[in-house]
């Protein structure tokens, strides 16, 4: 296999794992809220506009939007990177570090750990300028 196809292929990998990772976002929110405000709730239409007041429930929605807030940067970055090619490899090691840094974001919100939080963020950050660079340059 050509090292580009072969690069491709990695990134498809952490693209498909990030679908994974933005589920589970999805069934945190869900089960915290559905938990504080009950399944009957969960399976309605929710037309009330009534939202989980409790910290934790609220921390699982808050970490599922920042979460979406930077998810579509990463998929375009590995789009490009995917079509483009990526021989060095520093693409691919970005979208790793987004990946991982992106999974250890979600306990540190859940459980209210401010400062780290903010650094595991950056980290993930990082990750995605690592890919916009080697796209670009």
């Amino acid at each position: 296999m050509e090292p580009v196809m072969l690069a491709a292929s990695h990134l498809v990998t952490v693209v498909a794992w990030s679908v994974v990772l933005l589920v589970i976002h999805i069934m945190l929110q869900g089960m915290t809220a559905t938990r504080e405000l009950g399944s009957a709730w969960n399976a309605g239409p929710r037309d009330d506009g009534q939202k989980p007041k409790g910290a934790l429930a609220g921390r699982a929605d808050r970490a599922l939007n920042n979460f979406k807030e930077t998810y579509p940067a990463f998929v375009g970055l590995a789009l490009g990177l995917a079509i483009v090619g990526d021989p060095s490899v520093w693409g691919l090691t970005g979208a790793w570090v987004w990946l991982v840094f992106r999974l250890l974001y979600i306990p540190l919100y859940l459980a209210g750990i401010p400062y780290i939080r903010s650094l595991i963020w950056v980290g993930s950050l990082v990750g995605l300028l690592i890919m916009f660079f080697t796209l670009v340059f």
